[in-house]
């Protein structure tokens, strides 16, 4: 089974820059977006193999997540079920006979950390809702996490300590998600990989140079160690900030 996942950075805006020839390219069974920046009706996309299921945050041009799954899932589940997190359109979750799959947009602290304490709270409750779910079964998480989990993660990471995206709290909470029963599927193939990043800032010439952060994943439960083939960045592939990545399991 071949899962992507991609923070588009609004999804109309992707559409004028291939997104629709990228998907098809691509050819997964399980395709995640995140930020689709759009409420329901403002795009026409024809996917007609594929099941879709959106997300909407309730402000408009914000936010937003979906998913195209070549099968139909059992059940759909927007949200976490906690009324302080699920205004913003963050979390959709599938489930299928052997798994969940949880495509998230995990909110960003800003960049005067002005949410940090939210999102330390965010962290807490989302963790407790994915150990809920794989309790009954494997889970598969992908997603924008906005956190770059280790120094390898992202360039310069000795000047970005305090920032948004690599302060000691996020870290930690990754850190502590991860010793909760789950695997980072990127470095469980490459733990020692360099350079591989998913998302660059437009200035200074970020992508040009790869000066960039490793913040989107998928994150799957310990019990799929066995089962993950292949884990992948697609720096490629341009339209957003971020590029895809990937998740190769026999599911």
């Amino acid at each position: 089974m071949k899962c992507i996942s991609w923070n588009v950075n609004g999804l109309r805006a992707v559409q004028k820059k291939r997104f629709e020839d990228i998907f098809k390219e691509l050819d997964a069974d399980i395709f995640a977006v995140q930020e689709t920046k759009l409420q329901e009706g403002q795009i026409d996309l024809n996917f007609p193999e594929y099941a879709e299921y959106w997300n909407y945050a309730e402000k408009k041009g914000y936010s937003g997540v979906a998913i195209w799954s070549k099968k139909e899932a059992n059940t759909v589940t927007y949200g976490i079920g906690i009324e302080e997190h699920d205004h913003e359109g963050r979390v959709i979750t599938l489930e299928f006979d052997k798994f969940y799959f949880v495509n998230c947009y995990t909110p960003n602290t800003k960049r005067d950390l002005s949410r940090l304490d939210y999102r330390e709270n965010w962290e807490d409750d989302f963790r407790q809702y994915l150990v809920e779910l794989n309790k009954k079964k494997p889970v598969i998480l992908c997603g924008d996490l906005n956190v770059a989990h280790e120094n390898i993660d992202l360039k310069n990471w000795k000047t970005n300590q305090k920032n948004a995206g690599f302060t000691p709290e996020e870290r930690a909470k990754f850190s502590i998600l991860l010793a909760a029963g789950f695997t980072d599927t990127f470095r469980y193939k490459y733990p020692s990989l360099e350079g591989a990043y998913s998302w660059w800032s437009y200035q200074f010439n970020a992508r040009a140079n790869n000066a960039g952060w490793r913040i989107d994943y998928f994150i799957t439960s310990n019990s799929l160690d066995n089962k993950i083939l292949d884990a992948k960045i697609y720096p490629e592939i341009f339209g957003s900030d971020h590029c895809p990545v990937g998740l190769e399991i026999d599911l």
